[in-house]
């Protein structure tokens, strides 16, 4: 096969491969479309991104496709699975439905040409028009819906902002949308996933690999074809990624030209995120849900790995279930689906499906637990010792703990932490961890979206960008400006809250909840787990791929050291814990 269109029928579908589309600067990008049969007009589910439309799920990720076949049988029924491909939906269980799925492949991957240049300006135009001339086809009924994961939600939010006339609805499954702190810069400390990403996600997909990549199982052709450049071509026609996110430590137009713009996302929307997503796939949906301008607005979070849901009976049927509605009109239901659909987690990986009303609760019991130094106990009651703890700047901190709870007590929303912090060197990066311990302080870790060791919520911030936004910060969510780079001077205290992201777990009685302060990524205590392929088989250590360890980002000059956290008095060191008071007749 050429570059060039082809068309067949097969598996119950017309299918037209390679489909033009042709940019405002002329680049041809390329597409697939699914459709039914019979002709008619029909609405429309794309997706646009560097993974490869041709690359089968199980050729690039095998270890996922297998646990998912092992574990989620329903991910495999009612479909042949020829056509199922990283974070995309599966054409079989759509075009029966009366969808056309149309599949891109991004500017400068798989079969599309151009330069590589993964969530910039450039593609997310490209995305705007590709919508529109979805939208205009004979086969289409002008709604256009985006679905899919990770980098088939993030660059929604990024292209709900040009607002595309025919954009009618959008599902973004746990995907990041503020490029700066959800994915690059955590409390500006700057994420060494990004490199990896790239380097074994995005490269390996490169338009131009020809006959040195892979191999479609669909049809036998080249999947980052036809041709096949010189490693110089190649390298000239990709951007060095790395070196963009990382030469961007502050917050600037860099990072805004490639984030959610929430007053322009005014499309209706399904915002699903996941509680062990802390890293990439959690924050974004939540941030989604609370100030996107957008009126008609629902966010489910769940658990599992990051994919699972995605391909699952459940997730498919609300997928389904929202776009029958906007899509196509059909009484599906969704006009009394609850604005926030929760799978609440319990201990043994067991999730308890909860409708509610808003986000965060409303009736939540905003609750201080207060750090004491005396014998790093966490308590409900103020600190009366003027004291400080001190570690290793760059080490495992300290942590402290609560007494047993006496009940079942639910914790589900944001949290926030409040630290006085004083460095021997002019700055400080700060890990907050939020653990659970059984009563014999075994600690209890739940499978993540990508590490099964993961503890039940995270924060990071970098002292020195300890500068509120106050017009977005709030009691339980502080929100950083990271605008301008704040030296400690060695010794001073200072007043520092850090955002704790969101969680939910319920704490079985007996058990105690647990406060890490550290210098260094958390490292679950019962040992490493493999990473995937598609990061280069990264050794998981509790934190998935998203580490803080890039030398050049905490030299030890700046970050080495002790750090001391003060307490008591006037100093009440506290984090502010989300309590959700049980619900009469619930179990």
């Amino acid at each position: 096969m050429t570059d060039k269109q082809r068309d067949e029928v097969r598996d119950g579908m017309q299918i037209h491969w390679d489909v033009p589309i042709e940019m405002d600067d002329g680049i041809v990008l390329r597409a697939d479309v699914y459709r039914p049969i019979e002709d008619g007009n029909y609405p429309v589910i794309m997706s646009h991104g560097v993974y490869g439309k041709w690359l089968h799920l199980e050729d690039a990720y095998p270890r996922q496709w297998q646990a998912m076949a092992k574990h989620h049988p329903d991910v495999m029924a009612g479909s042949t699975n020829k056509y199922q491909t990283w974070e995309a939906v599966d054409p079989e269980k759509w075009v029966p439905d009366g969808y056309v799925c149309v599949r891109v492949d991004s500017r400068g991957a798989g079969r599309s040409p151009g330069y590589m240049q993964p969530w910039s300006p450039r593609e997310t135009k490209d995305f705007h028009d590709c919508i529109e001339w979805a939208g205009i086809q004979p086969w289409s009924n002008g709604k256009v819906g985006l679905c899919g994961i990770s980098y088939y939600a993030m660059n929604q939010w990024q292209v709900a902002g040009l607002q595309p006339d025919h954009l009618a609805a959008m599902c973004a499954w746990e995907g990041a949308a503020d490029f700066y702190r959800d994915m690059s810069f955590h409390g500006g400390l700057y994420n060494t996933w990004l490199g990896s990403w790239y380097e074994n996600s995005a490269i390996p997909r490169q338009h131009g690999l020809g006959t040195r990549g892979y191999q479609s199982r669909v049809n036998g052709d080249w999947v980052s074809g036809p041709e096949t450049m010189t490693d110089e071509e190649l390298a000239a026609n990709r951007c060095d990624f790395t070196q963009e996110f990382s030469s961007h430590p502050m917050e600037g137009k860099f990072w805004k030209d490639r984030s959610a713009e929430w007053s322009n996302i005014e499309v209706p929307f399904l915002s699903a995120g996941n509680w062990g997503g802390h890293g990439l796939h959690l924050r974004g949906n939540v941030e989604a849900f609370v100030r996107a301008a957008s009126r008609e607005r629902w966010l489910e979070i769940h658990g599992l790995e990051h994919w699972t849901h995605f391909y699952t009976d459940y997730g498919v049927g609300l997928q389904k279930k929202f776009f029958g509605h906007f899509l196509k009109g059909d009484d599906t239901g969704w006009k009394d689906q609850a604005p926030v659909q929760l799978q609440i987690r319990h201990v043994g990986e067991r999730f308890v499906e909860r409708a509610e009303h808003e986000w965060p609760l409303a009736r939540t019991s905003w609750t201080r637990f207060y750090l004491h130094p005396e014998d790093h106990s966490l308590s409900r009651e103020p600190s009366s010792a003027p004291k400080g703890v001190t570690y290793d700047a760059m080490g495992d901190g300290v942590t402290f703990l609560t007494a047993p709870f006496e009940e079942d007590t639910e914790i589900t929303g944001p949290s926030a932490m409040k630290l006085f912090v004083s460095s021997e060197t002019e700055d400080a990066d700060l890990f907050v961890i939020v653990r659970l311990f059984t009563s014999d302080l075994r600690e209890v870790v739940f499978q993540g979206a990508l590490d099964p060791h993961t503890p039940i919520a995270h924060g990071w911030l970098r002292a020195s960008h300890r500068k509120l936004d106050p017009t977005l910060s709030l009691p339980y969510r502080p929100y950083h400006a990271h605008d301008e780079h704040q030296p400690l001077s060695p010794g001073e205290v200072y007043e520092i809250e850090v955002e704790v992201l969101p969680t939910c777990i319920v704490i079985p009685a007996g058990y105690r909840i647990g406060v890490s302060v550290r210098g260094r990524d958390y490292v679950y205590p019962g040992g490493a787990a493999a990473g995937p392929q598609s990061l280069g088989n990264m050794t998981f250590t509790g934190v998935g791929p998203y580490k803080h360890t890039d030398p050049l980002n905490r030299p030890l000059s700046k970050f080495g050291g002790q750090v001391t956290l003060h307490m008591g008095l006037e100093r009440q060191a506290h984090i502010l814990l989300p309590i959700i008071p049980p619900i009469e007749g619930e179990s």
